[in-house]
């Protein structure tokens, strides 16, 4: 891609700095002007000497920018092999991608995309029309590939009326968080006028003629993407009116840093308040309620406090709720929760158990819940007494999602997926709990046979065992010369699950290895495991990906010259660390929207949501934690690193651009050595790329610049 938005559309500007050239392709890097800005905690000093870059809508900046890009690019287009790899992850994303479909009143809506569409489109068709012919007459009911010209606009966000005839539904701009909600006829395909502006971490939740949602206040113009947001609010908005006459349902102008966001229960008998206070290290979160349409009614509480637990409701069985929390049950429990008596949670429906419960849904009248044994999905269907009916048999080892349906629904739609198994349909009968094949997705050049997946478990620097999945062609040799990706992320309680990519095929394919490494602070085995690599145990992932790099050393997969890893977000973090911490160690290193500055991340946005797994420089302890592994802060002169590709972009309003920019000064400046470090600077995306060509476009200068420095030619052969 080339950066045509007007955020680039400046002249360079000359800023009085050192500029440095570094011998691999005589790269000679932009100077970065350096200010005299210094911040004292707890006694220390710290330098932040490329503060300005953090005003992303100054001239100056989008200067830098443009010069850092057209260094970058013009590194990578002088490698020759460039635009095979493109033309490779095209063609290996070139195949139809369809969703799991569900039931909206007397229709089946399902996601499709053709191939290389930008975005997937929303088609509708009669169930019994569905049921003569799978995806066969169908009509268009949303295409998000005219929200824009360029097709970067995303459909974020999507609820239906309880009788079907209208859609609620979000639109980002170029992936930011920010959305802007619209409605839509579904019987007649008229768009209405209601528009709703300013929506982030928000439900669209339907009740009668109307839904409840979640806002902002309008930013101040420019600083919609760095502005901290503060005062989050529910509305409810009635189908065909203007946004001004909302009525306000709950705000909390005395804590505003809460997240505040509402639902409703499948008969829209109760509308239901979600209260976080993620700003003041608390991780769980408080649950109130009220009964009725009335907009006004008092709100009743269920759960009135917020502590670190957990709890979230499932469904309402009359007037009693189903809710899963992991109060006093790490792994994660489902109890009754009864208003008559409501200081009792002890009731237990799915009382915890020894793997962590990942999710659970309803349909048919059935709980479907999905527990996770070693990072591979085992899904079981209960009654909603608790009574175990059965288990979902899957294909294999791997990530299973879609069980939720409606009360009324005979049989719902789910999608499976692992390393080497594309994401395919089926149907479970609920009845005569059957399981079908429904779709299953047809990829050129790729079989499945022809690759290995294992899954190892490797010790970490404290003996604590941590899997990972390890993927690659039949047959390599274990000579430790092998080009290996290693990926990690370990953190906010995620599970890094087994899943396909087509891209992933142009690496394997070129004899290059894989492996995800499933480190703590993840989700992998429950609320231990996640607060195990969290705040001043946050070494410990870093320790664990360390660890991960030397066994696949060790047992001759690879070498430290043939070694590259990759993380994104949380994940850019963990990868900068540990460059850091392990130099040599690796060959490359991809940090993508990292939290490099972790004195100042909660200044941005909503980054003060990250303290209970990060803690905060307000505090002396989680400083002196945070300031001794911080990314930005603990780059040394003189030091040979890895060749390393930031990537960034400039609509992410997650995680500010600014942390990979001053990263990006810091280790050019101080860098000594013949790899390369560049920043890649994505326009009209956020904080993942916003459509398909945008991603291609991105992973194909990713496995250039992997190639190019583990000193891979890649061969490309046509495949019949």
């Amino acid at each position: 891609m080339r950066n045509t938005h007007p955020f680039f559309a400046v002249v360079l500007l000359l800023l009085p700095s050192v500029t440095r050239v570094a011998s691999a392709q005589n790269i000679t890097y932009p100077p970065t002007k350096s200010v005299e800005q210094t911040d004292t905690y707890f006694g220390v000093t710290v330098p932040d000497p490329y503060r300005w870059l953090e005003d992303e809508t100054s001239e100056a900046t989008a200067a830098w920018v443009e010069a850092q890009n057209k260094v970058t690019f013009d590194y990578l287009g002088k490698i020759p092999y460039r635009t095979k790899i493109q033309e490779r992850l095209t063609k290996l994303a070139n195949y139809p991608k369809y969703g799991a479909p569900f039931r909206v009143g007397e229709n089946l809506l399902f996601f499709k995309n053709d191939g290389l569409q930008n975005q997937s489109v929303l088609y509708m068709q009669k169930i019994e029309d569905y049921e003569r012919a799978r995806f066969g007459s169908v009509s268009v009911l949303l295409d998000p590939n005219g929200f824009s010209a360029n097709g970067t606009n995303t459909l974020s966000g999507l609820s239906f009326s309880k009788d079907g005839q209208f859609a609620a539904y979000g639109i980002s701009q170029g992936g930011s968080d920010w959305r802007e909600i619209h409605v839509k006829n579904v019987q007649t395909g008229q768009v209405l006028f209601d528009t709703l502006m300013w929506v982030k971490v928000s439900g669209l939740a339907w009740q009668g003629s109307g839904f409840y949602y979640s806002r902002y206040d309008e930013p101040e113009a420019g600083k919609e993407r760095t502005t901290k947001n503060e005062n989050h609010k529910v509305y409810y908005h009635k189908v065909g009116t203007q946004q001004e006459e909302d009525v306000l349902v709950f705000e909390d102008k005395d804590h505003p840093q809460r997240f505040h966001t509402a639902s409703t229960t499948e008969d829209e008998r109760f509308v239901l308040l979600n209260v976080s206070d993620r700003g003041s290290g608390k991780k769980g979160n408080a649950l109130f309620y009220r009964e009725g349409k009335a907009l006004d009614s008092k709100w009743l509480p269920m759960i009135p406090e917020i502590t670190d637990s957990q709890f979230s409701v499932i469904t309402n069985v009359d007037n009693k709720f189903l809710i899963r929390t992991n109060q006093n049950a790490p792994n994660g429990r489902v109890f009754l929760w009864d208003p008559a008596n409501p200081t009792d949670t002890s009731k237990d429906i799915l009382p915890e158990q020894k793997e962590p419960l990942s999710s659970v849904g309803t349909a048919g009248g059935k709980l479907f819940a999905t527990y996770i044994k070693d990072v591979s999905d085992r899904v079981y269907v209960y009654d909603l007494t608790g009574k175990r009916e059965g288990e979902v048999k899957l294909p294999g080892l791997g990530s299973a999602s879609g069980f939720s349906g409606k009360v009324d629904d005979k049989y719902i739609y789910f999608t499976f997926t692992s390393f080497n198994y594309p994401a395919t349909v089926f149907q479970y009968h609920i009845k005569d709990k059957r399981v079908t094949q429904y779709y299953s997705p047809r990829i050129a050049d790729f079989k499945p046979s022809d690759y290995e997946v294992k899954q190892v478990f490797y010790p970490s620097k404290d003996g604590t065992k941590i899997p990972m999945f390890i993927v690659h062609k039949r047959g390599i040799k274990m000579d430790g010369n092998n080009p290996t990706l290693l990926y990690g992320y370990g953190g906010f309680n995620i599970t890094l699950n087994p899943s396909f990519s087509a891209f992933r095929i142009a690496w394997l394919e070129q004899g290059g290895v894989f492996a995800q490494a499933n480190l703590r602070g993840g989700g992998e085995y429950g609320d231990k495991w996640h607060e195990e690599g969290i705040r001043l145990k946050k070494q410990n992932v870093f320790d664990d990906f360390i660890s991960a790099a030397e066994y696949l050393i060790a047992t001759k997969y690879t070498s430290s010259a043939k070694l590259a890893i990759q993380g994104g977000s949380n994940g850019g973090l963990l990868v900068g660390a540990v460059i850091n911490q392990r130099p040599e160690l690796f060959k490359a290193a991809i940090p993508q929207v990292g939290v490099m500055d972790m004195l100042r991340f909660q200044k941005f946005t909503i980054g003060w949501n990250w303290i209970p797994d990060y803690g905060t420089s307000d505090n002396e302890a989680d400083f002196k934690n945070l300031y001794a592994y911080s990314p930005l802060h603990n780059i040394k002169a003189g030091v040979n690193y890895p060749a390393t590709l930031i990537t960034t972009a400039d609509r992410d309003d997650r995680v500010v651009p600014a942390h990979s920019f001053k990263y990006a000064a810091t280790l050019q400046a101080k860098h000594k050595g013949s790899h390369p470090t560049l920043i890649r600077v994505e326009t009209q995306s956020g904080h993942g790329a916003s459509n398909l060509t945008k991603s291609i476009e991105q992973t194909a200068d990713i496995y250039t610049f992997l190639f190019y420095n583990l000193g891979v030619t890649p061969k490309f052969q046509e495949k019949k």
